[in-house]
């Protein structure tokens, strides 16, 4: 293959699709060592579960909308490919990691990913998108971490490998907002460069993952009710980062279109996965996909000349891939996050400080029925809970937190975010460009019909 410099998959020969089959020795790998494994290693796994799901679902959709049996057989096609890759890849999950380690796992990736694509985007309504969800996901690695710690009396850093901190950040109890502060204005592809249709489409996915993995596991967590308590909470907020994060994309791209930019998506993650893999069992199943998807890519190619007359180069110019999405540690970049935007919230379509809010605004109103009695709360009580039992809370931090209300480990902080009074002024600027009309757009004085 080319060099990743300049790798282009539509310059490559795809095999033929009907070889892309498994059979089901295929299907199923032999698991990774949950306590050996390279954390960064899970994180590709589940990342990559999620870009399968995004495929098959985005596919269904597609389908139910099509009227041409032979465009729904070719669907089909891939759809049944997609679904067998999803199966081997979530195969590797071992059977004695918990659902607990697991979630360490998913939050990881929240966190890492959208570090990763946040220091790359230069759209700044993308670029806010991701720091504002960014602190949440981090807030929830650190109150997962300390149920892990509490009631499995184990030591949540052995799961991250001290590669992201585990310390609060805009506590979760503050996330929960109104819905019709969770829209962003969507983009135009026309006018972004191919890496921000990438960063959307790939964290839609990844959030979309963690969603259905807390909508579906809650039942099935049996050590406490507090810790089904927590995965319903939690995944209520990843409801919103999903509405936020899909509303980004451009409403006005055909199916066909889409199911390029979809194919293109997993091409590019196989191939970053492939590159940063460590574990050389798992890179060579990466690569596998790798050319499955570079064989879906071209049947995508194929039905968008054959259906719409458009050549694959009105929607992915070039086609070379950008620089490869690697995994890694974040540590200096999410804490220069934490310290300059925990205050923030948002209102409609725009991220701001959360003393830009009316009083009436309907953050306020929603809040005050989810949250009546914050005793409830379940992100609130496991960090509660683990005080009372530990006599501080459990954390990993390689300096003391950002902010200087979020140090005291043995009381949680359930104002900041929820009470102006008593949360720091935060910036709304991504730092990206100084004439961002979408950075510098405030709540004064907004109402919206709710």
């Amino acid at each position: 293959m080319n060099s990743y410099k300049s790798f282009n998959p539509f310059e490559e020969k795809p095999i033929p699709i009907e070889k892309t089959f498994m059979d089901w020795n295929t299907m199923y790998p032999c698991s990774y060592n949950k306590m050996e494994t390279n954390p960064y290693t899970k994180t590709r796994i589940i990342l990559m579960n999620g870009t399968e799901f995004e495929a098959q679902w985005f596919s269904r959709n597609f389908s139910r909308r099509c009227t041409d049996n032979d465009l729904r057989r070719e669907l089909a096609l891939l759809r049944r490919i997609e679904q067998q890759q999803q199966k081997r890849i979530t195969a590797l999950k071992p059977k004695d990691e918990t659902i607990l380690e697991t979630t360490i796992a998913y939050e990881q990736l929240a966190v890492d990913l959208t570090a990763v694509m946040a220091k790359k985007e230069t759209n700044c309504t993308v670029k806010n998108a991701l720091n504002f969800a960014l602190l949440e996901d981090f807030d929830h690695l650190y109150r997962y971490s300390n149920l892990l710690g509490y009631e499995y009396n184990v030591d949540p850093k052995l799961y991250v490998g001290g590669y992201t901190e585990l310390t609060p950040a805009r506590p979760t109890i503050s996330e929960h907002r109104h819905p019709v502060d969770s829209i962003y204005p969507c983009i135009n592809n026309n006018t972004n460069p191919l890496l921000t249709k990438l960063h959307i489409g790939i964290i839609t996915a990844a959030e979309q993952q963690t969603m259905n993995y807390y909508m579906n596991i809650a039942p099935f967590y049996c050590k406490s009710d507090l810790g089904r308590r927590l995965y319903q909470e939690i995944g209520m907020i990843e409801e919103e980062h999903v509405t936020q994060y899909e509303s980004l994309k451009d409403t006005s791209a055909t199916f066909l279109e889409d199911l390029l930019m979809h194919e293109y998506t997993e091409c590019y993650l196989y191939y970053s996965c492939m590159i940063s893999e460590c574990d050389l069992r798992i890179r060579q199943l990466w690569e596998e996909c790798l050319l499955q998807e570079i064989s879906h890519l071209h049947k995508a190619k194929d039905l968008l000349a054959k259906y719409e007359g458009k050549d694959w180069q009105q929607v992915i110019p070039g086609g070379c891939f950008p620089e490869p999405l690697i995994l890694g540690p974040n540590i200096e970049y999410v804490r220069n996050i934490i310290a300059t935007t925990t205050g923030n919230t948002q209102c409609i379509e725009s991220i701001v400080p959360l003393q830009d809010l009316c009083s009436d605004a309907p953050f306020y109103y929603y809040q005050n029925i989810v949250n009546n009695n914050v005793s409830c709360v379940a992100s609130h009580r496991v960090i509660e809970d683990t005080i009372r039992g530990l006599g501080k809370d459990i954390r990993f931090e390689v300096a003391p937190n950002p902010l200087a209300a979020l140090r005291n480990r043995c009381e949680d902080n359930t104002s900041m975010g929820r009470n102006p009074a008593q949360t720091p002024e935060s910036a709304t600027t991504c730092g990206t460009s100084e004439n961002c009309c979408s950075c510098s757009a405030t709540a004064d004085g907004m109402k919206v019909n709710w």
